[in-house]
C-alpha cells in the first residue's frame, strides 16, 4: 500500500502543472542620452575646486565611489556609518526575515509528517456495548501513531507562492542596497555642507574683522573732522548686518553635526562634530556616467519595484489555482493496547490510507474576485515601476545638468569675488585718504561679502552635484569590496 501511495505521489508530482503567467523583465528604456544633448567638459577657473570636469560615458561607478573625494576623514566617516547605521541594520533584518519565509514555504514541497503517544484512563456505562472484546468496562488505553499527509501541488500554488516570496526577499536585498547607497550619499552630502559651512563662518568672521578696521579708520578720520556721523552710522549698520549673519550659519552648522551624529546612529550628545575643510575634498574630474540602458540593473530601487512587479505576476498563479480541484493524499500506522507492554504486540497494530479530492464549487465569486485583484494589483505595481523608472532618469538628468553648470557657476562667481575684492582694496585706499565717500566703501564692502560667499557655496554645489550624480546612477554598490558585504550580514 505504501508503494501504491508512493508511486501515485510521483505520478502526480510529474503531472503536476504551474497556472499563471511566467514573470518577463520589463525591457530597458530605450535611448542613448538622458538629458537629449551631448555631454561636453565642463567650464574650469584657477580657484580650489575649479578643474574642469569630463564626463566618460559608459564607464562604470566604483563601489566606495566617495574615494574620489580624496579624503580620509570621509572615508572614516562612511565606514563607521555603514558599521553602525540603524537604518542598515532594520534593512538587513527585514531581508533575513524575507529569506525565511521563503524557505518556510518551500516547506510545502514535502509531505507533513506527525509522531504522537497518547495515555488515557477510561469507564464505559454499563448499559452500552464495551470497547474491549473483555468487556472490561474501566480500562488504561495506550496508542502510537504516525501521520503524514501531503497534498500535491497540481497546479503550481505553492511554487507561485514560493516565486512571490522569492521576490520580495530579493526586493528587499535590493531595498538593503537603496538604504546603503541613500546612507553613503546623505554622509557625503552632510559632510560637504559641515565644510561649507565651516568655510562661510570663517569668511565671514574675516569680512566682520575688516568691517571693524574700517570702522575704526572712519572713526579716526571723524575725530579730525573728515567725515560726517552720518558715515560711521553707515558703517556700523554695515558691520551689525554682517553680524548678524553669524547666529544663522552657526545653529546650520551644529544641526548638520547632528545630522551625521544621526546617520552613523550615534546620539548627538556622544559625538564630537567632524570637521572638514574643503580645501581638502578633491573634486573628481574624470566622471563616470553609466550608459541609460544600463541604469535599470543599477539602480536599487528600480530593481526593488521589478521585484514587486514580480510578486504581483506570482499572485495572480496563487489565486488561480486556488479555484482548481486540490487532492490529498494521507496514511497513518500505529498501535494500541490497554497495556503499556504490549503496545508492540502482534495484532495490536492499526493502520490507514486514504486520498481526498476537494473542489470549490460555489463560493459567492469570492475566488473570482480574488483572481481579478491579483491581476488588478499587478497592473498597478506595473505603474508604479514605470513611474520609479522615469523618476531615476529624471534624477539622472537633474544631476547632469546640475553638474554642467556648476561649472559655468563656479567660474563666474570666482570672476565676481576677484572682482569685488579689486574694487574694496581699491575703496580702501581711497578712503584712507579722503578721496571717496563711505557710500563707495560700503558697496564695494558688501559686493565683496556677497561674492566670498557665492564663491564658497559654488565650491560646495559642485561636489554635492558630483556626489548627488553618482548616488543617481546607483551608487556602485554591485562593485562594493567584500569587506563592505561582510559587514552588511555580520551587523544583525
Amino acid at each position: 500500500m505504501a508503494k501504491q501511495l508512493l508511486f501515485l505521489s510521483i505520478c502526480l508530482g510529474v503531472a503536476a502543472c504551474t497556472v499563471g503567467p511566467n514573470f518577463q523583465r520589463p525591457p530597458p528604456p530605450r535611448g542613448e542620452s538622458y538629458t537629449g544633448a551631448l555631454l561636453g567638459d565642463t567650464a574650469g577657473t584657477l580657484v580650489p575646486g575649479g578643474a574642469g570636469q569630463h564626463f566618460v560615458p559608459g564607464a562604470d561607478i566604483p563601489g566606495q565611489w566617495w574615494s574620489l573625494f580624496h579624503s580620509e576623514a570621509l572615508d572614516g566617516l562612511v565606514r563607521q556609518a555603514i558599521t553602525d547605521s540603524p537604518n542598515l541594520q532594520a534593512a538587513q533584518a527585514a531581508l533575513r526575515t524575507a529569506m525565511e519565509n521563503v524557505k518556510a514555504q518551500m516547506g510545502g514541497y514535502y509531505p507533513g509528517v506527525m509522531a504522537g503517544l497518547s495515555a488515557s484512563r477510561n469507564q464505559n456505562a454499563a448499559e452500552i456495548s464495551p470497547t474491549l472484546t473483555s468487556a472490561a468496562l474501566l480500562y488504561n488505553l495506550y496508542q502510537t501513531q504516525l501521520s503524514v499527509s501531503w497534498s500535491p501541488d497540481l497546479w503550481g500554488g505553492n511554487r507561485r507562492q514560493v516565486e512571490a516570496l522569492q521576490a520580495e526577499a530579493d526586493s528587499q536585498y535590493f531595498q538593503l542596497e537603496a538604504a546603503y547607497v541613500a546612507l553613503t550619499a546623505n554622509i557625503v552630502a552632510a559632510a560637504i555642507q559641515e565644510a561649507s559651512l565651516r568655510a562661510q563662518i570663517d569668511a565671514t568672521h574675516s569680512i566682520i574683522s575688516d568691517e571693524q578696521r574700517i570702522l575704526e579708520i572712519e572713526q579716526r578720520q571723524q575725530a579730525l573732522g573728515q567725515i560726517a556721523g552720518t558715515d560711521i552710522a553707515a558703517q556700523q549698520v554695515v558691520l551689525a548686518q554682517t553680524q548678524q549673519t553669524l547666529p544663522a550659519l552657526e545653529k546650520q552648522l551644529a544641526q548638520n553635526g547632528d545630522l551625521l551624529a544621526a546617520l552613523r546612529g550615534h546620539l548627538p550628545a556622544d559625538d564630537a562634530p567632524p570637521e572638514f575643510d574643503l580645501a581638502a575634498l578633491s573634486l573628481p574630474e574624470d566622471v563616470p556616467v553609466s550608459l541609460p540602458s544600463k541604469l535599470v540593473e543599477q539602480r536599487p530601487d528600480v530593481r526593488a519595484e521589478e521585484e514587486n512587479l514580480h510578486m504581483a505576476s506570482a499572485e495572480i498563479g496563487v489565486s488561480l489555482a486556488a479555484r482548481l480541484p486540490n487532492i490529498t493524499l494521507s496514511a497513518d500506522a500505529g498501535a494500541v493496547a490497554t497495556e503499556l507492554g504490549k503496545i508492540s504486540a502482534p495484532g495490536n497494530q492499526l493502520w490507514s490510507i486514504g486520498a481526498g479530492l476537494a473542489e470549490p464549487l460555489f463560493d459567492g465569486g469570492t475566488l473570482a474576485h480574488r483572481i481579478q485583484a491579483a491581476r488588478d494589483t499587478y497592473d498597478q505595481v506595473a505603474a508604479q515601476y514605470r513611474g520609479t523608472v522615469v523618476t531615476a532618469f529624471q534624477n539622472v538628468a537633474d544631476a547632469l545638468h546640475a553638474v554642467q553648470s556648476d561649472g559655468d557657476n563656479l567660474k563666474a562667481a570666482a570672476a565676481a569675488d576677484e572682482a569685488a575684492s579689486r574694487s574694496l582694496v581699491i575703496a580702501r585706499k581711497l578712503v584712507s585718504v579722503g578721496q571717496t565717500s563711505s557710500l563707495g566703501l560700503l558697496t564695494a564692502e558688501q559686493a565683496e561679502q556677497l561674492t566670498r560667499l557665492a564663491l564658497i557655496q559654488a565650491q560646495a554645489s559642485r561636489l554635492s552635484d558630483t556626489a548627488a550624480l553618482f548616488a543617481a546612477l546607483g551608487g556602485g554598490w554591485w562593485n562594493k569590496p567584500v569587506d563592505d558585504t561582510e559587514v552588511h550580514l555580520a551587523n544583525p
